[in-house]
């Protein structure tokens, strides 16, 4: 029976558990119960600001990523556009320095040419100058030949008279 008094309480011992139970739960409600509910309240509100900021955040990261990516698109076809450009460039220099090598080359040809034509002329002037006078050398050393006997003299004379007469 003993064993049974420990598990069964007494109507005095219930009475003053209640009682104390009701001043704990009072004290409990009075000091502790307001301030608890107030920083559970706060940190609801911060974490419902801090989701809220996150959120944002995430949004704000989103659209960042966006522009981003919008620039990045930008830059692109900007790049493009330089390499476009810097090769028509050098495909017109190009063609310029060749069109400038063509017609200087063919300047330089013709230049040749002319140079070519006037030294052949020039040469074509000496040896006609010098056959003249290789011409009267020989011619005065065979009239000095045949001028040193006077018979041929005034048979070259006769014959110089008759071509005259004629014309």
């Amino acid at each position: 029976m003993v064993l049974a008094n420990l598990i069964t309480p007494e109507l005095g011992l219930f009475f003053w558990q209640t009682v104390v139970f009701l001043i704990v739960l009072f004290v409990l409600s009075k000091f502790a119960w307001g301030p608890i509910m107030t920083a559970l309240k706060e940190r609801e509100s911060s974490i419902a600001d801090a989701l809220d900021s996150a959120a944002k955040a995430r949004k704000d990261i989103l659209e960042l990523q966006s522009n981003n990516e919008a620039l990045l698109a930008e830059a692109r076809s900007e790049r493009d556009r330089i390499i476009r450009d810097a090769q028509t460039a050098a495909t017109a220099l190009v063609e310029e320095a060749r069109s400038k090598a063509q017609s200087e080359g063919n300047r330089m040809i013709e230049s040749a040419k002319s140079a070519i034509q006037t030294e052949k002329q020039a040469a074509l002037t000496e040896i006609k100058n010098h056959s003249a006078t290789l011409a009267v050398e020989i011619a005065e050393k065979i009239l000095r030949k045949e001028l040193e006997n006077p018979d041929a003299q005034q048979k070259l004379v006769n014959e110089y008279i008759k071509e005259v007469n004629l014309n």
